[in-house]
Order: C-alpha cells, then sequence, then structure tokens
C-alpha cells in the first residue's frame, strides 16, 4: 500500500507553477469546457472562468452585496430547489450550488481565505483542463495557525493550522482508506472537479462533505482519477475548540456511515463550558443528513435535457 501512495504522490501531484495561464486558455479551448467558479479576480485577468456564482446561506454581512457588485451572479440558498427545505451546512450550500452552475468544471473555495491568490483557482482547474483522466483535485498547502490569546497571542505557528485534520481525518483515513493516504489537505475547501463526477455523489449536509466527496470519489473512479496541487500557504480565520469538536463528530460520522451503515453512534456531541455553577453541558445535534446524488434529483434531470 505504501509503494502504491509513493507512485501516486509522484505521477497526481502538482505545483500551481507546473501549469502556465496560457497553457490552461489553450487547453480550455481546445476542449471546449466551461468552467465555474466563485472568483471574480481571474476574470478581470483572463478568460479562464465562464461563471462567478455566489450561494447565500443567509450570512449576515455584505457579502451578497459585495460579491454583487464586483459581477458574480449571487443566487440564495433557499431558492435553489424549493421543494426540498434547506438544512444548515455547508456541503447542503456545495449540493446545490450544482443547479445553479453551468461549467463542466466546479471548482469550490472557501469563503473565509484571507491573502488569496488566483493560484487557488487555476492551480487546481490546470489538472482537470489537461488531463482528460483527471476528475478531481485537491489543493494542497502551508496551514499557520495564528496563536488568538495567551502570552504567545499573535504568534504564527507554522503548519499548525489542520487540527481537526490532523487530529481525525487523517488518522480515519490512513487506517480506514490508506490509498488516500496522501493527501497533504484532505478536509482542505478549495477544490475542482468534473460535474460528471459531482452529479454522482451523496453530499454529506455538514462538514463531513469533504471526507465523504474524497472516499466517495476514490469508489467511484479510482485513486488515479484523484490530484493535488501546491498553491502554497492558504491563511484564514480559526474557529474555537468546541467549533472543532462539533466538525470533527461530523466528520467521524461520515466516516462512520461509509464503514458500516447500520451500526451508528449517538448522533449528538455533548460539550462543557465553564458557567457561573461550574461546568455546564452543551449538546449539539450532529449532521447525519446526506443529500442524493444530483443525478437522481428530477429537477437537475430537467435542466440538463433543456
Amino acid at each position: 500500500m505504501l509503494e502504491e501512495v509513493e507512485r501516486w504522490l509522484n505521477a497526481r501531484s502538482w505545483s500551481a507553477g507546473d501549469r502556465p495561464l496560457q497553457r490552461l486558455l489553450a487547453a480550455k479551448h481546445a476542449t471546449g469546457q466551461s468552467v465555474s467558479v466563485v472568483l471574480p479576480e481571474l476574470m478581470e485577468r483572463a478568460p479562464l472562468v465562464d461563471e462567478i456564482v455566489v450561494v447565500d446561506s443567509g450570512s449576515g454581512d455584505r457579502t451578497s452585496q459585495v460579491a454583487a457588485a464586483a459581477g458574480a451572479r449571487v443566487v440564495h440558498r433557499d431558492a435553489i430547489l424549493p421543494r426540498i427545505p434547506a438544512v444548515p451546512g455547508k456541503g447542503e450550500v456545495l449540493w446545490r450550488s450544482l443547479l445553479v452552475t453551468g461549467g463542466d468544471i466546479v471548482c469550490f473555495v472557501d469563503a473565509d481565505l484571507r491573502e488569496f491568490s488566483p493560484d487557488f483557482v487555476s492551480g487546481i482547474v490546470g489538472p482537470l483542463l489537461t488531463d482528460p483522466d483527471v476528475h478531481l483535485v485537491k489543493a494542497m498547502y502551508d496551514r499557520p495557525l495564528t496563536v488568538s490569546d495567551g502570552p504567545a497571542a499573535g504568534r504564527t505557528a507554522p503548519g499548525e493550522g489542520g487540527r481537526v485534520t490532523e487530529l481525525v481525518a487523517r488518522p480515519l483515513l490512513n487506517l480506514h482508506w490508506p490509498r488516500l493516504a496522501g493527501f497533504v489537505q484532505p478536509l482542505g475547501g478549495e477544490y475542482a472537479a468534473r460535474r460528471s463526477l459531482l452529479e454522482r455523489l451523496p453530499f454529506p449536509v455538514g462538514y463531513g462533505v469533504e471526507l465523504g466527496m474524497l472516499v466517495d470519489s476514490l469508489h467511484l473512479v479510482g485513486l488515479d482519477a484523484l490530484a493535488q496541487v501546491d498553491v502554497g500557504v492558504r491563511v484564514h480565520r480559526h474557529q474555537d475548540g468546541r467549533a472543532l469538536g462539533r466538525m470533527a463528530a461530523a466528520i467521524y460520522r461520515t466516516a462512520q456511515l461509509r464503514l458500516a451503515r447500520g451500526h451508528l453512534v449517538r448522533p449528538t456531541l455533548t460539550q462543557f463550558q465553564r458557567g457561573v455553577d461550574g461546568f455546564e453541558p452543551r449538546t449539539y445535534a450532529v449532521d447525519t443528513e446526506e443529500r442524493p446524488p444530483m443525478a437522481e434529483i428530477a429537477e437537475y434531470a430537467a435542466r440538463r435535457v433543456a
């Protein structure tokens, strides 16, 4: 198994600089593929991106207004497939976005990135434009952690940002799906995939979506159809330990569903916070719902026919 992972790392791991923009544009023109992504910067610099779509899930800031002013098409989550009531969660938004985007290649990028570089898009879209055997590409990067409090507040710890990845996702993948052990950032929110793959995948509605997508893609298209590209450094906001605990529980639940359906753990997570009278329990539901492959949704099939 180790030899297979090493072979895959050598064959399917690249750097964003390996495919210059002009090569990508030539490949895009030659293949006729279209790209859907939520990043206006590239639209101004080169015609690599065909559409910009922002799915608004009810955020309280001005993201929608800013995105619309920058030229993006903004669609509210609840307006997409209204016959199926929306539930909170990242995966829910990604799943519904397939109905309001038209690109042959769909690129997802988390909205909380700082110090953004267009390489986050061109890097992960590149292999899909130039290699027909590649179906899904994850970004890989350094993830520094900025300490928010205590004596070390403000200090940056290189490589310490992916806490849920290192404590939960990487052990799960190495123990149960060792062929995926070569992914540097398995939970990273920056990845691109062919629509023909995405529409056949179930989508966990919450934070388990990235792990579920990797595992299901492995079984559906095989390891050599998966790849990763080094895009440098990813700087983003960090969540507190309790939020990370809830994220970890959702990821474990996603893995467990794929390991042994019918032997499920209790789908709640109890955490503790010190109050006036001591430690007080806080119990949260763990994301348990998954959306079916989009190809099974009648509205999606009708849109494709039209």
